[in-house]
């Protein structure tokens, strides 16, 4: 692509969205290709005041934005992957996966409901977890089923306020997503959050399990768009990216979307490793397996989490 030609890059208006944004924007302004950045609003920002599960289908957060993509609005569409709903159009397609961000779950506490001692969760009895994600709810209540979890809504900032208000006890948030608006703050690019005496704690992944591609990004181009797919490729790195892929072939497999308590996160770089967490008929299942191959590992996970479904 022509440096001379200014890349119009979408993105979602949140403060962390934009830094998103703001950071593939840089990256690309490295490759010597200028862009400007177009927000779009989607379904999600515009109702924050219901639980996921009441909004309908997968994609609340990115449909709009897919949407320009295809009427050439845009060209190059900035998603936290972990939004994408599997079935994104076809003439849509990731083409790249920048390095990873942490793709651990945090919990912020209240210094008053911390409780070292405890088991599972280190809060104080029946405290009271604020959360809209369905896994999360469910990795709750399976390590911690004698504390509530509250519905929390709205953007990282506006969650924080409604912890140190006490609307809620603790809240749970994507690490990655804080890490972000740190450093677009330290940057001079948004404002420092508001934490208080917050006590925060990254919580083990292979037993609150993340959501597939959780900490990831991204880059979605129109598959005919040559141009932007040579170029946004070069941002790509192929460890998350593989890793991402084994997360989001479960996803599919499972026909989990936001509406089902699922979280998948796997590591490692030849042999890869895939924790999982399907939560079905009110029961949480757990499953862990390695292979070399994504795909077949994907499978294998399947298998160990619906052997049902290989019996019929």
């Amino acid at each position: 692509m022509s440096p001379e030609r200014e890349l119009v890059v979408g993105t979602r208006g949140s403060a962390l969205a934009l830094a998103q944004a703001r950071w593939t924007r840089a990256r690309l302004a490295e490759l010597g290709q200028a862009c400007r950045l177009e927000i779009v609003r989607t379904t999600g920002d515009a109702d924050t005041t219901r639980p996921f599960v009441e909004l309908g289908a997968p994609g609340l957060f990115v449909r709009e934005l897919e949407s320009a993509l295809l009427e050439g609005r845009v060209d190059l569409a900035v998603h936290s992957y972990k939004d994408l709903p599997a079935d994104s159009p076809e003439e849509l397609v990731v083409m790249a996966v920048p390095e990873r961000e942490d793709p651990r779950d945090r919990l912020l506490i209240r210094p008053e409901f911390h409780d070292e001692s405890a088991g599972g969760l280190p809060l104080a009895r029946s405290a009271r977890v604020g959360t809209a994600s369905a896994r999360r709810r469910a990795l709750v209540a399976d390590l911690r089923p004698d504390l509530e979890c509250g519905l929390l809504r709205g953007n990282v900032p506006t969650r924080l306020r409604k912890l140190l208000d006490g609307e809620h006890d603790a809240i749970l948030l994507a690490a990655a997503g804080l890490q972000r608006l740190d450093r677009a703050a330290a940057a001079g690019e948004g404002e420092a959050l508001e934490r208080g005496e917050l006590i925060e704690l990254d919580l083990d992944p292979t037993s609150f399990v993340p959501a597939p591609s959780q900490g990831a990004l991204a880059l979605q181009v129109r598959r005919d768009d040559a141009r932007t797919s040579e170029l946004v490729a070069r941002l790509d790195d192929a460890g998350a990216h593989r890793a991402v892929v084994a997360e989001r072939e479960l996803l599919a497999l499972v026909e989990a979307g936001c509406q089902v308590p699922f979280g998948a996160w796997a590591r490692g770089a030849t042999e890869l490793e895939l924790f999982t967490a399907l939560e079905v008929d009110g029961r949480l299942r757990r499953a862990r397996v390695t292979g070399a191959d994504p795909a077949a590992l994907a499978h294998a996970a399947c298998a160990a989490l619906l052997p049902e479904r290989e019996a019929r």
